[in-house]
């Protein structure tokens, strides 16, 4: 008898942050990985690992979503690679400015849809057109799109962003109801995970205590969200939030200006 194929994910934006936490999840759950970075692929230490510890079949590929052809030629050169279609994609690239109303551009504006969303729509289109359609009794082929916590009470700060994500999460509702039966298609919202350097460790303290949960999510928990999803085989169309509580509750600003 022959050994069951691992099935094969591709996480967009998945050699670092919160995309890196998600492949190492997926790579813990026996899938394969296609890895997808902006201008380089190579994994984090923590990621690279993973990928030896697990004995992942994994490789990378660079695309830059803001030049024209690389998203459309993303899901082809996986194919070409691996030698079969994604079994899941996951649309974990963004791009993360600081506008607000009064100074958004239209190159502001332009950049983030082209890379928030316009990339997942041609990466599903792709990912769509590239499977044989068939669901059996495993869990199917599947897409998770990466939103944001805020888009349920959303404030002024990262204009461009925050618009961009509510494009996605459309995106995702009009995709779970043109793709199914043959595809899946969730979103996961996470909250506050991988601060960055603009947060202080007191700030974040006052911040996770600001939760209705008392604490900030971690970006493993994100993960597993992702990952139940992929496997999820009678849910579609839906979000998880992964943020501690963050959306039942009106934030007038961005977590880096609060607390």
């Amino acid at each position: 008898m022959s050994a069951a194929v691992a099935p094969l994910a591709l996480v967009t934006g998945g050699h670092r942050r919160l995309g890196a936490r998600i492949a190492m999840r997926l790579a813990q759950a026996g899938y394969a990985l296609a890895i997808h970075g902006r201008l380089d692929a190579e994994p984090h230490p923590f990621l690279a690992d993973v990928l030896r510890r697990t004995g992942a079949n994994w490789h990378g590929f660079v695309a830059d979503f803001l030049l024209p052809g690389e998203v459309e030629a993303l899901i082809p050169a996986v194919t070409e690679h691996f030698g079969r279609a994604p079994d899941l994609l996951v649309n974990s690239a963004a791009i993360f400015g600081q506008d607000r109303l009064e100074i958004v551009g239209a190159d502001d504006l332009a950049a983030h849809f082209l890379v928030n969303a316009s990339a997942p729509v041609l990466l599903t289109q792709a990912f769509a057109r590239s499977g044989s359609g068939e669901v059996g009794d495993g869990p199917g082929r599947s897409v998770v799109n990466i939103v944001d916590q805020r888009l349920a009470q959303p404030h002024g700060d990262q204009l461009a962003y925050t618009l961009s994500k509510f494009a996605l999460d459309g995106f995702t509702s009009i995709a779970a109801r043109e793709l199914a039966p043959d595809i899946r298609v969730n979103a996961v919202a996470p909250g506050l995970t991988l601060a960055t350097e603009d947060y202080s460790p007191e700030q974040l303290e006052r911040l996770a205590a600001t939760m209705p949960l008392g604490h900030l999510p971690q970006a493993e928990a994100v993960a597993e969200a992702v990952l139940y999803l992929a496997q999820a085989r009678s849910v579609t169309g839906e979000t998880i939030r992964v943020d501690a509580g963050a959306h039942m509750r009106s934030h007038k600003r961005d977590f880096m200006h609060l607390a």
